[in-house]
């Protein structure tokens, strides 16, 4: 993709539920309208950057952009894993991301346990790109300055 960073935000909505149930790894997902506003030559696959809930921390993460061939998806997602922890749910809330690299893109696995390995090295893979000095200066960036005025719920 020519244009990185790329920047979006949305709010929260409910996915398929197999993040957390059955990978391990939560995810965030965007409603349509985010996913279908993506520029046209952004590939699918697997990317890294920057990413904050409402006018919160900003944290290292990986998004997955496509049809999840191991789900079989019949609709394209974008589902961004935030490297942090949080107490609770955040559905409803506005996602900001920056996406700043690409990692590789989506593919099949032929196995539930190959697919978690795969996700668990693309995030150690990002915690490195993130530390460089080209991509730690986007987690700065005034995209994640949020007037508390624009959350919802005031969070």
């Amino acid at each position: 993709m020519r244009h990185l960073p790329y920047f979006c935000r949305g709010q929260v909505v409910r996915g398929f539920g197999r993040g957390s149930k059955q990978l391990g790894i939560p995810t965030a997902n965007f409603p349509e309208q985010v996913v279908d506003n993506l520029p046209a030559d952004i590939s699918t696959g697997i990317y890294y950057g920057w990413a904050s809930v409402g006018s919160g921390d900003v944290h290292k993460m990986v998004v997955s952009i496509g049809w999840n061939p191991y789900y079989k998806n019949t609709k394209k997602s974008m589902e961004t894993h935030i490297m942090h922890t949080f107490k609770e749910d955040f559905y409803g809330e506005i996602l900001n991301v920056a996406i700043v690299g690409y990692l590789r893109p989506e593919k099949n696995f032929d196995s539930l346990e190959s697919l978690i390995s795969a996700i668990q090295g693309d995030i150690e893979e990002a915690k490195k790109q993130l530390d460089l000095p080209e991509h730690l200066k986007v987690k700065e960036d005034n995209f994640f300055q949020v007037s508390k005025s624009k959350i919802m719920n005031g969070h």
